[in-house]
């Protein structure tokens, strides 16, 4: 049902790779996220929790070099293992603290000098723009429903991302204490398609933003198109809530990682309507397409 509009949607939507390494031990993380582009020119969107974490990252990196260089200075004598302690509480850090975040943008564009966004004030959406390239390496663009009143209840659409980190191009390097991505090992994530009813709309106040879907969204499709079977852009997948059936009560509460390992909850995939993401690039003056 949707295998041509996976081809269609594939070519113009992209994974943004992770690697975490915390204070407390050497090995590496992988996570992923997803974007796809919306013209040919080095503009895509993404969820704004996926920005957040790259402008994080900057942060979180830099932070520990300025630890690290206070570390270098730490008199290698007896009393080394308590200044060390002293500085770890200085610093915050504990065994689970995360000390370094690197990402990578997989065949988005050629090469780049930076990019800025612009993130929604107000739901989880972020424009993002490439700068410096010299060639795309997507194909295609989204194209946008033109008429959202043909969206109804019942209505079965899918979503395209990146849930399923399979990538190992990364390495941690003793000798420098480091994290790197590497030209060597598997350097791609296979895409992974999911389907689901369309069972409700999302609104705060007068303004209807969101889609529900009566499947879960996975983690690492956050920023990945929803889409009919002829490939038209209906909205981007961006959280997952998990509702009580009612099926074996008890009375307490409960974490969000528990809800999602509860087999009394149903995972309903959450998407930011079209009609939001049309709105925010018409107002960034960024060119879009419709269909």
């Amino acid at each position: 049902m949707f295998a041509d509009a996976i081809e269609r949607v594939a070519g113009f939507t992209r994974p943004v790779h992770t690697i975490i390494r915390t204070y407390g031990g050497k090995q590496i993380v992988p996570g992923s996220a997803t974007l796809f582009f919306v013209n040919p020119n080095g503009v895509a969107i993404t969820c704004k929790h996926v920005i957040n974490l790259l402008a994080n990252a900057e942060k979180i990196n830099q932070f520990y070099v300025d630890f690290v260089s206070e570390k270098k200075r730490i008199p290698q004598d007896e009393n080394f293992a308590a200044r060390l302690q002293a500085l770890e509480i200085k610093y915050n850090y504990t065994p689970d603290t995360i000390v370094q975040i690197k990402t990578t943008f997989v065949d988005c564009v050629d090469t780049m000098t930076g990019f800025t966004w612009h993130e929604h004030p107000n739901f989880d959406l972020a424009i993002l723009q490439f700068h410096g390239f010299q060639k795309t390496l997507y194909s295609g663009a989204a194209h946008f429903l033109n008429d959202l009143s043909k969206l109804r209840q019942g209505d079965f659409l899918c979503r395209l991302g990146f849930p399923f980190p399979e990538f190992t191009n990364y390495v941690y390097h003793a000798a420098i204490d480091d994290i790197q991505w590497t030209h060597s090992g598997n350097p791609a994530s296979p895409r992974f398609p999911t389907e689901g009813m369309v069972t409700r709309f999302l609104a705060e106040g007068n303004t209807m933003y969101g889609i529900e879907l009566s499947t879960p969204g996975l983690k690492g499709q956050s920023g990945g198109p929803l889409f009919n079977q002829s490939g038209t852009i209906y909205g981007m997948q961006f959280s997952t809530k998990h509702l009580h059936l009612g099926f074996d009560q008890e009375n307490k509460e409960l974490s969000e990682e528990d809800k999602m390992n509860h087999p009394s909850f149903l995972h309903l995939g959450q998407c930011i309507h079209a009609s939001i993401i049309k709105e925010f690039l018409a107002e960034k003056k960024i060119v879009f397409f419709e269909e």
